[in-house]
């Protein structure tokens, strides 16, 4: 027979539902992730790759537990990690961007990367940020949902969309360093002047502590020295110091290994790619936290 309802039955519900929807799932942890956004304006320039190794090699190779966060509707992370996760969680990024979930806990993604965790992207993202432009505090929304995801890692890497839409500003808010990928092409340097000015409106308006990582070079054909020195002139003129060490070069590692879904470390971990992600894991490390710790030798 169902228990009658009394008003103290009731109350009793009415908190425990209160408690359920406004309590997070997951406690507090006790670390404090530096978010990196890494974003371009314009696509094709090896972002998500970049964003891909960065994460992977900062979970592989130094040890930290690290969250990659695809925020790019095309959901290229999720194709160049799909030989590594481990199943869906059936939650979608969306879901917490609109609110409709608690945390970004729920959406996380284990992988078979020791340390590395991914929140893929989802068909939804694209609608989901035309209606963000309604929302008051709609530059929030992220950072606000990576509060307690932040206490659960050391390093939470998000790849942008190729643009400076909503997405993106969300990204550079919620962001401590925003890292710029740029091939050596006129058409890229426009880019990464557009990307800069951006991020010097959220540094004024939104987020004041948003600092540069650094730009990485990409895509550098080393067979075309003459064209390399002339750009590089260029970059070493205009950004200087910004500039990262490390560069990244064309291989066909680098294709084959989206192809099967892993990384170049695990494709092939001998190859001049995966040395070069390397070195720019190495440097990120070195940058963020002052000196190099790897687990590798």
């Amino acid at each position: 027979m169902p228990r009658r309802a009394t008003p103290m039955n009731v109350v009793t519900a009415i908190n425990d539902f209160r408690r359920m929807v406004s309590g997070p799932k997951v406690d507090a942890g006790h670390r404090r992730a530096t978010v990196i956004a890494v974003a371009a304006q314009k696509g094709g320039v090896g972002k998500t790759t970049s964003a891909v190794h960065l994460a992977a090699g900062l979970a592989q190779f130094h040890g930290l537990k690290t969250l990659l966060i695809d925020m790019d509707a095309q959901g290229h992370v999720g194709m160049s990690t799909r030989a590594i996760n481990r199943g869906a969680t059936g939650e979608t990024l969306s879901e917490v961007l609109l609110q409709k979930k608690r945390d970004l806990q729920e959406v996380v993604r284990p992988t078979r990367i020791d340390g590395l965790w991914v929140i893929e992207s989802d068909r939804d993202l694209n609608t989901t940020e035309q209606l963000m432009a309604a929302r008051i505090g709609k530059e929030l929304l992220l950072k606000n949902a990576l509060k307690l995801a932040r206490t659960h890692f050391d390093v939470i890497v998000i790849d942008c969309p190729p643009n400076t839409g909503s997405l993106t500003v969300n990204a550079l808010v919620a962001a401590d360093r925003v890292m710029i990928p740029c091939d050596l092409s006129l058409l890229s340097l426009d880019g990464v002047t557009g990307m800069l000015e951006t991020v010097e409106t959220v540094q004024e308006t939104l987020n004041p502590q948003l600092q540069l990582l650094g730009l990485l070079r990409t895509r550098v054909d080393r067979r075309n020295q003459t064209v390399n020195a002339a750009i590089e002139k260029t970059l070493e003129e205009r950004y200087g110091a910004a500039l990262l060490r490390s560069d990244i070069g064309i291989a066909t590692d680098i294709t084959k290994a989206q192809l099967a879904g892993v990384s170049v470390f695990e494709h092939a971990p001998r190859s001049r790619a995966a040395a070069s992600y390397e070195s720019l894991c190495l440097e990120v490390h070195e940058r963020l936290f002052g000196h190099a710790r790897a687990l590798y030798s």
